[in-house]
């Protein structure tokens, strides 16, 4: 998987799971007779006015378009800082009045307070690693122990490097003798990382610290004396960078092999491409050892070039390029962007790579080093499923994971001729891991699902017919899943494209249209949003009634890379489509009505509830967008931004252009109760959120669109119709989502749900 996607999917993962009022002399907001009950309570909201320069505009091919918070792009200038904390104060507020706030807070709180493990890895004859959290500890540790039957021991604590647990752990790597751990370190949830160094039998840190690495891979030599790792060059002598709220455009990425013990200013630069500087790269050292497998990215597309250099052929080794500026001689295998290239394994020069090549649902193929121009199937495109990820195991076995309508199946098949051996039963729900050895008998599989909380399971590949084993349950005191359901409906969209829909909610419930429904969805860069067990989400099924949905719309994997396609660049309207189809199904159903649906969405999903509240503000009665992508015409101009045009295009093309102003969040904020006859529609409540170091979708996204809406929703006129709160939380030592300590996700989930509660009138029932 392409780091960049890498990264986004942990991301989601989170959302997955889980001041007094200002009081200045500005226009008030008052309340009115068309506001809901729920609103009665909250105080008249002053907005903070926010400066508008009228005289930036910026011409897009000769259409001239006003950008009046081009200031708010600047987090280090005090203005900004101003307006953030008088928005915080505001939200403050609110969240004050939010009765349910402190009810979600305990409550998820104790249902969080459980045991969770992830799958364990094997490196050297028999050491494992996995990490463990024993319920609140804001990070989980790393542990690791001499076989299965042996005694676990602390490898690395993340919480005892920060005191509030915000600096998390990235992208171990151990060495293949299980002698050497490589690790990132990320701090208040930024993209950088520092890589640091231990040694396993010791538990003793190494002097070794490498900086200014973002988005990489750490790939061990089989010899252990060092790795290939990804960065960026350092700033320039005398540029200051607070790394994390900086948001200048990522570009320049690099390969290098980092030598055990030795001064970053060692390294070996492996590659770079200076004619390219937005491609990014990554390293992986084949099984066997003598390859180094170089991939090549140019955006978020799965789609890649792939370049091999034979180490074992190198006449002095990785070391005789110590010192000479010369950087490895990569041959190229795959020397276009055309499809996707992932190996697998190999057998000397025979490689198995999976593919979407001619294959939108993705195969195995056969590639010769020898005779790279033929290739051979070893397992063809299914006809419906998407082959998820295949791994040797076993010898000449495959563990392959297919998605089926949203729904994961396993199976062991023949490594050299593809054939099936066995289906491996699993109940309906997600692979959150799979951790096997080509040389291993043994595979571990990590498995949740809406109402499964987390089981991994030790499937011996030696018997006659392997047999899934339960190695290690995670149960949550006070949960009974016998008390909910699961359905999945299959919702026509607007121009008839079946869109399937979960929906997890309480037993026997009357579709009488009048239970609270919160409704999520992402929908972009070809991530599948599968079944996943939240904390959060079940405690508001079970105090506060709601119904849970996920919408599995077009612009995600979930069917493979036409359904990818179908919701990206000039289709992106497609993806707006499948979710208001999705929601009007909900109430025409009787789940839900207009004023009792939240919809929730994060990083490109917060892109999709802004351009939906846009375009049918009177379908929804509250809307969550989390670390949106909002200002579709200079998203690229930030960071890593400039890698999402391969999903949405970009402002520098004129007919690119033209597709982005159309949904662009930013540039659609209108007023609904001029469009509406009895003048009564209005934007619902909205809650956005950002964090300070997010430097993914960097805050001036969501700072913009939150003082746009402000404005031309209620303080440009007196005594408007916009009632509802139109706020925004904005964490502090936080970033795009992963790597958050365990209080910050209990803390904002308790804050959006708290909201939400309120804004849909939802009592508290025990």
């Amino acid at each position: 998987m392409p780091p960049l996607l890498s990264l986004a999917a942990s991301s989601l993962s989170f959302f997955l799971r889980t001041l007094p009022p200002i009081l200045l002399p500005l226009r008030s907001i008052t309340t009115s007779t068309r506001m809901a009950s729920s609103l009665l309570s909250i105080p008249a909201l002053h907005y903070p006015p926010a400066r508008r320069d009228e005289t930036v505009v910026d011409d897009y091919h000769g259409v001239r378009i006003a950008d009046p918070y081009r200031w708010l792009e600047d987090p280090d200038a005090e203005p900004v800082k101003d307006f953030v904390e008088k928005q915080s104060s505001l939200t403050d507020s609110v969240l004050a009045v939010c009765e349910e706030r402190d009810k979600l807070r305990d409550h998820i709180t104790a249902l969080y307070d459980h045991p969770r493990y992830d799958t364990p890895y094997k490196r050297g004859n028999d050491r494992y690693f996995y990490f463990h959290n024993t319920g609140l500890q804001p990070q989980s540790v790393l542990y690791v122990q001499d076989g299965l039957d042996g005694e676990a021991e602390v490898l690395l604590d993340p919480n005892t490097l920060s005191e509030d647990g915000t600096v998390a752990i990235s992208g171990p790597s151990v060495s293949k003798d299980g002698e050497y751990l490589a690790y990132g370190l990320n701090s208040s949830g930024s993209d950088w990382m520092t890589i640091k160094v231990m040694s396993v039998r010791d538990k003793k840190p190494q002097p070794d610290t490498l900086s200014w690495v973002k988005f990489s891979s750490i790939s061990w030599t089989l010899d252990g004396k060092g790795f290939f790792y990804g960065r960026y060059p350092a700033p320039k002598e005398g540029e200051e960078v607070d790394a994390g709220t900086e948001t200048n455009i990522n570009l320049n990425h690099e390969i290098y092999f980092h030598f055990l013990n030795t001064d970053q200013s060692q390294d070996i630069l492996c590659w770079k491409d200076p004619d390219n500087p937005k491609h990014t790269f990554s390293a992986q050292v084949t099984n066997d050892g003598k390859y180094v497998l170089l991939y090549i990215y140019e955006g978020c597309d799965p789609v890649n070039k792939l370049y091999y250099c034979d180490m074992s052929s190198l006449a002095h080794g990785l070391e005789g390029y110590k010192g000479t500026g010369e950087m490895l001689p990569f041959v190229k295998l795959i020397d276009n962007f055309e499809a996707s290239y992932e190996a697998v394994s190999n057998d000397a020069t025979e490689f198995t790579f999976l593919t979407n090549k001619e294959a939108p649902r993705y195969k195995l193929i056969r590639i010769d080093l020898k005779e790279p121009g033929l290739c051979s199937d070893v397992l063809v495109e299914d006809e419906k499923d998407v082959l998820e990820s295949a791994h040797a195991v076993n010898g000449n076995q495959l563990l392959v994971s297919y998605l089926s309508d949203v729904k994961y199946v396993l199976q062991i098949r023949d490594l050299k001729t593809g054939a099936l051996l066995h289906q491996l039963p699993i109940e309906i729900g997600s692979v959150t891991g799979i951790s096997c050895r080509r040389e291993d008998k043994e595979a571990f599989i990590g498995f949740t699902g809406f109402l499964t909380p987390g089981i991994i399971y030790k499937c011996n590949l030696e018997a006659e017919v392997p047999e899934m084993k339960v190695f290690r349950e995670i149960s949550v005191s006070g949960f009974n899943r016998a008390d909910f359901e699961v359905k999945q409906v299959f919702v026509p969209s607007k121009d008839g494209t079946k869109i399937p829909m979960f929906i997890v909610c309480k037993k026997n419930i009357n579709l009488d249209g009048s239970h609270p429904t919160l409704l999520y969805g992402y929908g972009g860069f070809n991530i599948s949003i599968t079944p996943t067990f939240s904390v959060s989400r079940i405690v508001l099924a079970r105090n506060l009634g709601v119904v849970y949905c996920i919408a599995n719309i077009r612009g995600g994997g979930e069917y493979g890379e036409e359904w990818h396609k179908a919701g990206s660049l000039s289709k992106k309207q497609n993806v707006f489509d499948d979710f208001i189809a999705s929601a009007e199904f909900l109430i025409s159903s009787g789940y839900t009505n207009p004023k009792r649906l939240c919809i929730e969405g994060a990083s490109n999903g917060g892109l999709l509830v802004a351009a939906c509240i846009n375009q049918r503000p009177d379908l929804f009665g509250c809307a969550l967008a989390h670390v949106g992508v909002m200002d579709m015409l200079r998203f690229h101009k930030f960071t890593i931004g400039h890698a999402w045009t391969s999903d949405y295009g970009c402002s520098d093309k004129e007919e690119e252009f033209q597709w982005l102003l159309k949904y662009s969040p930013l540039h659609n904020v209108s007023r609904p109760w001029e469009r509406d006859p009895n003048h009564s529609c209005q934007y619902p409540p909205t809650m956005l959120f950002t964090a300070d170091h997010d430097d993914r979708v960097v805050p001036l996204h969501s700072l913009k669109l939150l003082a746009t809406m402000q404005y031309v929703l209620c303080l440009s006129l007196e005594n408007s119709p916009q009632t509802n709160p139109i706020i925004a939380r904005i964490d502090r030592k936080a970033g795009h989502g992963a790597g958050r300590p365990t209080k910050k996700l209990i803390d904002q989930a308790s804050d959006g749900y708290g909201f939400m509660a309120k804004m849909l009138g939802i009592s508290w029932t025990d």
